[in-house]
């Protein structure tokens, strides 16, 4: 059987939080959406909590290019960010914890951000190439 998180993922939490980011833009493209793949991972964990998405960061649609809801999304990555377990050097770009998050980044940001496993250290880069909406996040985070 495939590793779970140690501590769960709260699922449902990153549920509502895709429903409040998608625009429902009338012709949902499903899994060809960075938040359309977001909910299908989601709905994929909730059948079987497995940790690892297979080729879960190289199936994000990167090049959708659709406004979501800025608002939404920083408290989107907040939420992730808490469900994070700072795993460190046991870091996997496929984890379903990195694989949302990528998601909500491409988003709001446009590319997958780099994640070392390490919730302040994610914070503080984020600070220096993005400061406003990291400053968003950051508050989310704190609260």
């Amino acid at each position: 059987m495939a590793e779970v998180h140690k501590k769960g993922l709260n699922a449902e939490l990153v549920e509502n939080d895709l429903e409040h980011c998608c625009n429902i833009c009338g012709q949902c493209q499903n899994e060809a959406c960075v938040i359309g793949y977001g909910k299908h991972c989601i709905k994929e964990y909730r059948q079987e909590p497995k940790k690892l998405v297979p080729n879960g960061t190289e199936k994000i649609p990167t090049t959708d290019f659709k406004t979501f809801d800025e608002a939404e999304l920083e408290i989107a990555i907040a939420h992730i960010l808490k469900e994070c377990k700072d795993c460190k050097e046991d870091h996997d770009e496929n984890c379903i914890i990195n694989v949302i998050r990528n998601c909500y980044e491409v988003g709001l940001l446009g590319d997958v951000q780099p994640y070392e496993g390490s919730t302040i250290q994610y914070l503080m880069r984020l600070q220096s190439d993005f400061p406003e909406k990291a400053a968003q996040v950051a508050e989310a985070y704190k609260s």
